[in-house]
């Protein structure tokens, strides 16, 4: 699995505020969000830290690339992690260029620009926090 890191010193809402307010800057929007202790709480009584799954959207990289592949919803929005660990609240960004290695060469090929720009989009966004 590849993915993009970073672990913040602080409380998992601000942690949220700040990746929310960076994504922001780069283009994305936050789309879904999973809670899965809340959910894991609520259907099996079982108790777990705090973790959220953030679904991230760039609507102009989401039209690029459906255009280019018209069933890379699959693959989309690009997911954030946001879980507490012992040394803070950690933050994983899904990595565009690692997941879309699963297309055959050719869609790789189509998508390239798109994958590269989402990438550096994220990586700016992580830098921020």
């Amino acid at each position: 699995m590849t993915d993009l890191r970073k672990t913040l010193k602080t409380s998992l809402a601000e942690a949220r505020a700040r990746l929310e307010a960076a994504l922001k800057e780069e283009g994305f929007g936050i789309l879904t969000e999973i809670d899965v202790a809340a959910t894991l709480k609520a259907r099996l009584g079982l108790e777990r830290p705090p973790y959220l799954i953030l679904g991230a959207c760039n609507p102009n990289l989401a039209a690029r690339a459906l255009e280019a592949e018209p069933n890379i919803g699959l693959l989309l929005p690009c997911n954030a992690v946001l879980r507490e660990g012992g040394e803070g609240v950690e933050i994983l960004l899904q990595d565009p260029k690692g997941l879309f290695q699963v297309l055959p060469p050719e869609k790789q090929e189509a998508l390239k620009p798109v994958v590269e720009e989402a990438r550096s989009r994220l990586e700016k966004a992580l830098a921020k926090l």
